[in-house]
């Protein structure tokens, strides 16, 4: 996208503002999108995306200025407004010589999204709609969408750093509503992968769909769900929104530094049950939230945040990271070349344990089975959470029995962390997810094996 001779004389021009560090930030994003609704097309798009992001650091200021003209005068341009909102006021100095951060791909794209025709994409959308709808009469309505993009980036900086990405993604997803007595229910199925169309090489859409439109067909029947605090177990992949939620933005070091975190200064504390091992891991080839380089040009890394129940480390971006004397943990992420970037998650995930799935909720007398989790919110000072339940069942006699109708989980970060007592080996990732934080959205992925949490956790349904 630039010359390397270009960032230098740049890198070159904010440092002789007096800056301690320049880091050049360019991106070039391509994407597409396709929506069927109740069987027509309704949207078919394509977009590009492209510019730079140029960041000075003088102490403790930081200015930031973005433009979308990538030429040598552009840029400058654009290190002089950065510069000149750093407000900073340091001796001139001189970059050090680029080097270029060799760093192997996240994972193959073996067929780009971009070479496959609108048609064949439209023939997925249809074919989804067909097989949800012939599942049941009670189907009444039906969204399909697929969606694709090509995000290339470059990143350089004072320190040296030159490194590059090209990241694919690849999306589809179906909604769909079921209508009866009882009224209206919705069953959702996504997948996401950062891979290319091949992804359709291994996903069934028509499968997907159908389990989209049983879902909602299932909850017709669905009984109110109770109201009380009461043992749950968490379902494989689905429930991981939780813990990304609940305790993963918590490990963000800027939250931490700024004292809004519950784990501020936890480090070697025992913080949930020896059977919690949390991880956020960019390297997950393929999953949604991996890439070969972060946002600041660091390798993508598997970081261990919790071992056996002990905080071992925070998640950390550049910035914070040089404050404290350390490396970033390659979390420094951005939504485009129009944000800062900040500390943020890639892919969150508790890893599996040893106990067999059934036989945790064959122990279990009574209690709920949380097999999906919808959107949620966290207190992340205190630790506080609610999240929607979007499938759930109850656990009578040690067996999952009637549906439940949508119903709200209510908890404590660190509370559920300390009353898991039983974690299955049958972890598995959830779907596709987007994270917000300050206006910004990254995509990101969570996981979990089957788990129970045997206090602490309050269903908020509206059962008598």
């Amino acid at each position: 996208m630039i010359d390397d001779d270009v960032i230098e004389r740049v890198l070159t021009a904010g440092m002789a503002r007096g800056a301690d560090f320049v880091e050049v930030f360019a991106e070039d994003k391509r994407s597409s999108s396709a929506l069927l609704d109740d069987g027509r097309v309704e949207e078919l798009t394509s977009g590009r995306d492209r510019g730079a992001g140029i960041r000075v650091v003088v102490g403790e200021s930081t200015g930031f200025a973005h433009t979308s003209d990538l030429s040598e005068a552009g840029l400058l341009t654009a290190t002089e407004a950065a510069a000149a909102a750093s407000r900073g006021a340091g001796e001139p100095g001189t970059p050090q010589s680029l080097g270029r951060v060799a760093v192997a791909p996240a994972n193959v794209v073996v067929v780009q999204p971009a070479d496959v025709g609108k048609g064949r994409k439209v023939e997925l959308l249809l074919a989804a709609d067909d097989a949800a709808r012939s599942v049941g009469s009670s189907i009444t309505q039906v969204s399909a969408r697929y969606a694709d993009s090509r995000r290339r980036i470059l990143v350089a900086n004072s320190d040296g750093v030159l490194a590059g990405d090209d990241q694919v993604k690849t999306l589809f997803s179906v909604s769909c509503v079921a209508s009866g007595d009882a009224g209206m229910q919705t069953g959702r199925e996504s997948v996401g992968r950062t891979v290319g169309f091949e992804l359709f090489d291994e996903l069934d859409v028509a499968e997907l769909a159908s389990s989209a439109a049983g879902r909602a067909i299932t909850k017709l029947s669905a009984r109110p769900a109770p109201s009380g605090e009461m043992t749950v177990v968490i379902g494989p992949g689905g429930g991981g929104v939780m813990f990304h939620e609940a305790c993963g933005h918590g490990l963000e070091a800027d939250l931490v530094a700024k004292g809004a975190s519950v784990f501020a200064g936890r480090i070697g504390e025992q913080v949930a049950s020896p059977l919690v091992t949390l991880v956020d891991d960019g390297t997950m080839g393929g999953e949604w939230g991996c890439f070969a380089i972060d946002d600041e040009g660091r390798p993508a890394q598997r970081n261990v945040l919790i071992q056996d129940g002990v905080l071992v480390d925070y998640m950390w971006d550049g910035l914070r990271a040089r404050a404290e004397g350390r490396p970033s943990s390659g979390n420094g992420r951005r939504q485009s070349y129009q944000h800062l970037p900040m500390v943020r998650m890639t892919n969150t995930y508790l890893l599996g344990g040893t106990s067999v799935p059934d036989d945790i909720v064959a122990d279990t007398p009574s209690g709920v089975y949380v097999a999906h989790l919808g959107g949620g919110q966290v207190n992340t000072a205190n630790g506080d959470f609610v999240f929607g339940m979007t499938e759930a069942y109850l656990i009578e006699d040690g067996r999952i029995t009637e549906p439940l109708r949508e119903g709200n989980l209510i908890g404590n970060g660190p509370a559920v962390l300390g009353a898991i007592d039983a974690v299955g080996d049958d972890f598995s990732m959830g779907p596709p997810g987007t994270c917000g934080k300050d206006g910004q959205g990254v995509p990101v992925g969570d996981g979990v094996p089957t788990l129970r949490v045997t206090s602490g956790l309050t269903i908020g349904g509206t059962a008598a």
